[in-house]
């Protein structure tokens, strides 16, 4: 089963959500665009904090030097990203795609992160992160998910808890909560291992 990872809003935790499934569960890793910092990309923060040897790292479509909404950083260096451009790694391992920033944040002219998800056909988990705005940020991006008819298996709450957020949001939007990621002291190998072998580390899906 393939799936994607998509996140409320960017920078909260959706490269951490799926270095845990990809050590815990041995996905393969793959992320289609990668916008600006390519020595720190996602790809080589998985590939130097996940240890479990199933999960393969594959190569992103799209590498753009500026870190910036991928369609602008692509204008800048007249790159055309179109739909057809996207086509699942070839892999006989289970494969997570990571999208880049939020869900709505576009790829190119009416070609939105979003559109990704149904393209390859991927069920979805929604990476949630609890700041002042994330309930809105949160049910926005599953009232765009479902709007689309984009099935998702669950969220997964990434940093600090607080609980009467994540009870809003559960139980307004029905999604099964699938585990949470609490703020880590030090983000290393050593930590994510722990985190996923102590963790019941489940999608529903095995």
């Amino acid at each position: 089963m393939n799936i994607g990872i998509a996140g409320i809003h960017t920078g909260i935790g959706k490269t951490v959500c799926s270095a845990v499934i990809c050590q815990a569960l041995g996905y393969d890793y793959w992320k289609p665009v990668q916008a600006g910092d390519l020595e720190n990309s996602d790809s080589n923060f998985i590939r130097d904090h996940v240890t479990n040897p199933s999960c393969k790292i594959h190569p992103e479509r799209f590498r753009l030097l500026t870190p910036a909404s991928p369609h602008y950083a692509a204008s800048l260096e007249k790159i055309e990203i179109k739909r057809e451009d996207f086509i699942l790694p070839s892999t006989k391992n289970n494969l997570l795609a990571e999208t880049a920033g939020g869900l709505m944040s576009p790829l190119a002219k009416n070609f939105l992160n979003i559109d990704l998800l149904p393209l390859l056909q991927l069920k979805t988990v929604l990476v949630s992160n609890n700041y002042l705005g994330s309930i809105n940020h949160t049910l926005l991006s599953w009232e765009a998910l479902r709007s689309k008819g984009i099935p998702l298996l669950g969220i997964v709450f990434v940093g600090e808890t607080v609980a009467s957020t994540e009870e809003f949001i559960l139980e307004h939007t029905q999604l099964k909560k699938l585990f949470s990621i609490p703020l880590l002291k030090e983000l290393s190998q050593k930590t994510i291992q722990q985190f996923a072998s102590e963790k019941n580390i489940t999608l529903g899906i095995e």
